[in-house]
Order: structure tokens, then C-alpha cells, then sequence
């Protein structure tokens, strides 16, 4: 309900309430707890005020969320979503067109959102085309996704500096992979070079994917996860990985 939000410094601050009272009562400082009773005492009203946005968004969230939603309902506007974003980058790389798209995991991203331009719009390829289109007002930057919905675009994300990512791939792949080594979300990029589409996750840099390949990628991260499956992602590396030990032999 809170992650990625202000909330979690409101928490840091009663988790130190917290820590005063057991201090004092331990310690029997009875001025201090008196003071730290009070603030307890009246916190529980302050926090629904303080926490009202946290808390009807922690609400909404759960009245969409899995626990209502059957499953085939779920699959279905995964597929959706990943059908307008495929339709999106497909039209991008046929005119190599630069594009770098962020989708939010677990790490929230309101840090980065902050630093562009709110949209809060639905998932279009449309949308997504038109926000890439170069000169326009929103091209530069990143593009972040929150579960169905384009957050912002023209956002900057962190550029990695990881040596062993090679010199023909330029400011964007460096973005990518940078927001990737400080959060868990996934990235996508168009080269406005040469059309190509790459991904990249957990600070890796992921190239060479077929169409096929991509889509599945896509659900694989983006659908329902199961545990006993072996991501996806996990398998192309693991190919690279033996391709590059099968060339240094």
C-alpha cells in the first residue's frame, strides 16, 4: 500500500515513537512517557489524516486486486496490454524511431515519475507512438508504466556505469540498464540507430531477441508468476552465457 510512496518516512518517524516508548518505560522515565503515551494516544486520529491518500489508495488497489479479479481475467488484460505495447514498438522499430519504456515491479518508481511529465492515461499503442515521435514535447526521456496505466513520460532515469556495457549502445541503453541495477523493473529499448529492441532487467543488458521470443518475455514478466518456472529471461542469459563460453573455447 505504501511503497514507493512519502508514507514510508511517516513510518520511519512511529517506528522511532516506538522505539522512545519501550526506552522509557523500560528505563522508567516517567516524564518521557508520559509525552510518548500522549502522542500515541492522539496518533491513531493524526494517522488517518496524515495517511488518507496511502490508505484510499491501498483500498482501491485491493478492491482491483487478485483476490476479486479472476484469474482469465487477469491473463487477459495482461495480453492486452502487452498486444498494444508490441504493436507500439514494432511500428518504432520498423522507422527506428528511440524509444525507452520502464515498467514498474515491486520497487516503486515515484521518485523517477517526479521527474517527468504526469499522464495517468491507459496503456495505447497509440499513446506510446505519439510520446516518441521525435520534436515533440514529451520524445526525451523515459516513459514509466504502473501496472495498466502510463504514469509519465519524458522522466530521467539513472545512467548505469558499468564498463562492460559496450560503446555502440549510447544514452539510452545506459539509462536502461541503470534504472535496472537500483530497482526490479523491466525496460524496454527501440535504437533510434538501428530499429533494434532490447530489454534489460536485474542490470542485465538482454539483446537479440525474436518477436516471438519478446512477446513471451513480456508475459513471462508481466503474467502471473509461478515459482516453479524458470523465468524466461533467466534462460535467454542462460543461453548467452554458454555461447560465450562455447566461442571463448
Amino acid at each position: 500500500m505504501i511503497r514507493g510512496t512519502k508514507a514510508t518516512q511517516l513510518l520511519r518517524g512511529i517506528a522511532i515513537i516506538i522505539f522512545i516508548k519501550i526506552v522509557s518505560w523500560y528505563f522508567n522515565f516517567k516524564t518521557l512517557n508520559f509525552i510518548s503515551d500522549q502522542v500515541i494516544n492522539w496518533g491513531v486520529v493524526v494517522l488517518v489524516i496524515i495517511f488518507q491518500p496511502e490508505i484510499r489508495r491501498g483500498l482501491e488497489q485491493i478492491g482491483r486486486g487478485s483476490v476479486f479479479t479472476p484469474a482469465n481475467v487477469k491473463e487477459v488484460e495482461i495480453k492486452k496490454q502487452i498486444d498494444e505495447i508490441d504493436t507500439a514498438l514494432q511500428y518504432m522499430s520498423k522507422r527506428r524511431i528511440g524509444a525507452l519504456i520502464t515498467m514498474q515491479g515491486t520497487t516503486g518508481l515515484e521518485e523517477y515519475i517526479e521527474t517527468g511529465i504526469p499522464l495517468d492515461a491507459l496503456i495505447t499503442d497509440g499513446l506510446l507512438i505519439n510520446i516518441f515521435i521525435p520534436n515533440t514535447p514529451l520524445h526525451d526521456g523515459a516513459v514509466i508504466i504502473q501496472g495498466s496505466r502510463v504514469a509519465a513520460a519524458a522522466a530521467f532515469l539513472p545512467l548505469s556505469d558499468n564498463p562492460d556495457i559496450p560503446k555502440m549502445f549510447g544514452t539510452r541503453h545506459r539509462a536502461a540498464v541503470g534504472i535496472s541495477e537500483v530497482t526490479d523493473a523491466l525496460t524496454i529499448v527501440v535504437s533510434e540507430e538501428t530499429g533494434a529492441v532490447s530489454f534489460t532487467k536485474n542490470g542485465k543488458l538482454i539483446t537479440g531477441m525474436t518477436h516471438d521470443e519478446y512477446r513471451k518475455f513480456l508475459f513471462e514478466e508481466l503474467g502471473p508468476k509461478d515459482t516453479k518456472k524458470k523465468h524466461f529471461w533467466q534462460k535467454i542469459l542462460s543461453r548467452e552465457k554458454s555461447s560465450d563460453e562455447g566461442d571463448q573455447k
